[in-house]
């Protein structure tokens, strides 16, 4: 990405652009090898995805053996902000976390206000999308982009619903609960700076920058020109012809294929991967819905997950997405208001509908970006 306003240099898929990281050689060739290779990795992702994996299981553990384990997984989602700055300098990282943290929290707090009014909510899902993003693209904050804000509004919205006239968590303890949770993935990453300064004195200030300045650039514009779209049309199908409810879902698989990246081909390539990795992972779902798994197990499963998607989020996208999929379905299916007593298979059969819906916007408004060849003339 240019350095004049568009997104942060970042690691993995999201570097790609269209004239350097697709080669001539046939759409469908260049599509299927992204599917089943692993592209290198410009830094090690060990301790990163340990980082990740401890931010997610340290919170539902702890919860869990204080018998709140409906907080722990509440708390859970702040390991999303354990997923931002990769690439910067674990000092500087650790600085900054904290700051996302709070908008993270904020994001959530928003969804909590306007969950007992579903048509309330729908529209805020399109301010909050639009809001997040003209700061992530704006202080060019890089991958996964502004995709994990948006879902902790969507899950706040799900998960503080009213059912029967009552809100189905409580919205204090849901959003303290949270706010746990992204504090302990600021410890986590102050524990492993502490850790590099001792083992590698100096490697903790070793990796890119922050960019402090506020700027939109061409690239950036296009990309939250893109995610307008992708907020608005998707909100407003799932209110036609689905569900209120859903609409975040949807919004947040669009806004994911979209990325920091500009480009048609790499928008298509995101994509069909969300739509492959998300079936394969919504299949991985079912059969671990399927065991008797007891409670103690599922820090030790949420963690795992989380380390896998961490590890080969930046080498192929589609794989990291057999591993997320699952995570965010199981962390919603048990947080849900109707207790998770729906069936796998209905759960299933809308989140592939409504990928199907957000990959596909996301990938038709890839067309906002200037062909390739217009680019060079």
């Amino acid at each position: 990405m240019t350095s004049g306003g568009s997104a942060a240099p970042s690691e993995g898929p999201d570097r790609m652009s269209e004239d350097e990281a697709l080669p001539e050689e046939g759409h469908l060739r260049v599509w299927f090898r992204s599917l089943v290779t692993l592209a290198p990795a410009p830094s090690p992702r060990w301790s990163i995805a340990l980082q990740a994996a401890l931010s997610m299981f340290l919170p539902l553990g702890l919860f869990t053996a204080l018998g709140r384990g409906d907080l722990g997984l509440q708390a859970a989602g702040g390991a999303f902000v354990a997923t931002y700055l990769t690439a910067v300098a674990p000092a500087t990282r650790a600085r900054a976390l904290p700051v996302l943290g709070l908008a993270l929290v904020a994001c959530a707090a928003a969804g909590v206000a306007l969950a007992p009014v579903p048509l309330l909510a729908a529209i805020g899902l399109v301010v909050v999308t639009l809001v997040i993003s003209v700061l992530h693209f704006g202080f060019r904050l890089g991958a996964p982009g502004p995709v994990f804000f948006v879902l902790a509004y969507g899950i706040a919205t799900h998960v503080t619903a009213v059912v029967d006239g009552r809100r189905h968590a409580d919205p204090l303890l849901f959003l303290i609960a949270l706010t746990t949770g992204v504090a302990i993935t600021c410890a986590t990453a102050v524990v492993f700076v502490l850790v590099r300064r001792v083992a590698r004195p100096g490697s903790e200030r070793i990796g890119q920058p922050i960019e402090g300045s506020f700027a939109l650039g061409p690239d950036s514009r296009a990309l939250l020109v893109r995610v307008i779209v992708v907020a608005a049309i998707g909100t407003l199908l799932s209110l036609l012809l689905v569900d209120a409810e859903r609409a975040y879902w949807a919004v947040c698989a669009g806004v994911a294929v979209i990325g920091v990246n500009a480009g048609r081909r790499v928008a298509f390539i995101r994509g069909s991967q969300r739509l492959v990795g998300t079936v394969v992972g919504a299949g991985l779902f079912a059969a671990l819905a399927a065991l008797p798994l007891p409670g103690f197990a599922l820090p030790v499963l949420f963690g795992a997950l989380q380390f896998g998607a961490e590890l080969f989020v930046i080498r192929n996208y589609a794989l990291a997405l057999v591993f997320i999929t699952p995570l965010v379905l199981l962390l919603i299916v048990s947080t849900s208001p109707a207790g998770g007593a729906g069936t796998p298979g209905a759960l299933i059969a809308e989140r592939v509908v409504d990928t199907l819906v957000g990959a596909t916007l996301g990938a038709l408004s890839g067309f906002v970006h200037p062909r390739a060849d217009a680019r060079r003339g």
